[in-house]
């Protein structure tokens, strides 16, 4: 296949580079003419690991060239790449200058030119092909997006230092399509790369990129914070983190990452608060952990919010628990909701198959008398009895028992789903999940 690559920098060359070594043919492009003369040379702009053989191997075969020129790369290709710089702002804001300038030159050149593909690794914000280039390119051409020019997404995962290796053994392939487009030139060029391949809508993949990142800072930031409380007590932190990573089950794991509800019980919220006390008296700050607890307090009141802009008054919550297959109320975030709402005046009915109040003992007993008394006054029999006295239905959890209820007598009612328990939203006309 014939390659433009537009963007000579990390992604655009390291892209280039290894895209030759599959067996296509690549034209590099870039307004800088000192990095398309080093290209044309055989000489590396970039400083990477193994980049400099392969560059001069690909350069002296005529299977990788240079230019400056938008018009020559777009005629002697089928594909682009558009692989240009999004740096920050002053502000902290995204600068797409680069990738919309781009999109116009080769948007231009496109008026005289039928089918062409491309596609975009540039990192951008979700929403930012959608709104901002796809209409670029629009205007520019006179041509619609997905019909004579086909458009994609295809986030990069390369990391600086291995990422020639990176390029051949990826985490994952994801392509952002088009509704109705056909991903098979993007598929068709990685087709010899092994990596679990996902086609996603054009926002989807374009949030996947700022997802890892994000995560990967989060991932440095709490080792660090770990660290320094390790460090002010007299604890090797590099052998704790050895024994968090072995964990595969819970911790290094999918486990706790599907979005859903706030985290309670008994333990975590506990737990939070009593090492943000003791990094305080040792005098060490540790922001991402101390944070926590407020960010799952933004997840209450995002719920509580969206609960108040309904017209109803009459509330139904299936599962009161903090969590499926307990009776433990402790912290239950689910609870703090009933409590604002029954505060407000709004009519509460619950049902949890799991919390009788003449089979509570200890703490738990203790707590509710002392706690919350009026809580047994609000509680059901049977979940057909929460659904019927309600116009809004809280599934917290996705117990077999609350997910039937609700099938089969809950049709017409307004649904918030907080764990995913209901697959068929369709079924229903007001159905929302609450992040998704």
């Amino acid at each position: 296949m014939k390659i433009a690559i537009f963007g000579i920098g990390y992604v655009g060359l390291v892209s280039a580079i290894c895209l030759c070594e599959l067996g296509n043919s690549v034209i590099g492009v870039d307004i800088n003419e000192y990095k398309i003369n080093m290209l044309n040379e055989g000489k590396s702009p970039i400083v990477e690991d193994k980049i400099s053989p392969l560059l001069q191997k690909h350069t002296k075969l005529g299977k990788l060239k240079g230019t400056t020129d938008v018009k020559k790369a777009i005629k002697e290709s089928e594909v682009a790449m558009i692989c240009v710089g999004t740096p920050s702002k002053k502000n902290g804001s995204l600068d797409l200058n680069h990738v919309i300038n781009v999109t116009k030159e080769i948007g231009k050149t496109l008026r005289e030119t039928k089918n062409y593909t491309l596609i975009y690794r540039s990192t951008m914000l979700p929403g930012s092909m959608e709104n901002k280039v796809i209409p670029v390119l629009e205007g520019e051409s006179g041509k619609k997006a997905g019909e004579e020019i086909k458009v994609f997404y295809n986030p990069e995962f390369l990391r600086e230092g291995s990422a020639i290796k990176d390029f051949f053994n990826p985490p994952k392939t994801v392509i952002g399509i088009m509704d109705g487009e056909s991903p098979e030139i993007p598929m068709k060029i990685y087709e010899k790369i092994d990596a679990p391949l996902f086609i996603t809508t054009l926002k989807e993949a374009e949030m996947v990129k700022y997802v890892d990142n994000i995560f990967h800072a989060l991932k440095i930031g709490f080792a660090n914070e770990i660290g320094r409380i390790s460090k002010k007590i007299g604890v090797d932190s590099r052998k704790i983190m050895e024994i968090f990573s072995s964990d595969t089950k819970l911790n290094i794991s999918p486990a706790y990452l599907k979005p859903g509800f706030a985290f309670g019980g008994s333990c975590l919220p506990k737990d939070l608060r009593a090492m943000g006390d003791f990094a305080k008296k040792n005098d060490v700050e540790i922001p991402i952990i101390s944070n926590i607890l407020n960010s799952n307090r933004e997840h209450i009141n995002f719920l509580t919010e969206k609960i108040l802009e309904e017209k109803s008054k009459k509330i139904g919550f299936l599962g009161i628990a903090f969590k499926n297959g307990t009776d433990d109320l402790r912290e239950s975030p689910i609870l703090e909701v009933v409590e604002r709402l029954y505060g407000k005046g709004y009519k509460i009915s619950i049902y949890d198959r799991f919390l009788k109040i003449s089979n509570l003992i200890g703490k738990n007993r203790e707590y509710i008398f002392e706690k919350i008394p009026h809580i047994a006054n609000l509680l059901e029999e049977t979940p057909e009895e929460v659904i019927k006295k309600s116009e809004i239905l809280i599934l917290s959890n996705g117990n077999e028992e609350y997910v039937k209820a609700i099938k089969k007598f809950g049709k017409g009612k307004t649904i918030y789903d907080l764990c995913g328990g209901i697959e068929n939203s369709e079924f229903f006309k007001n159905y929302h999940g609450i992040c998704w």
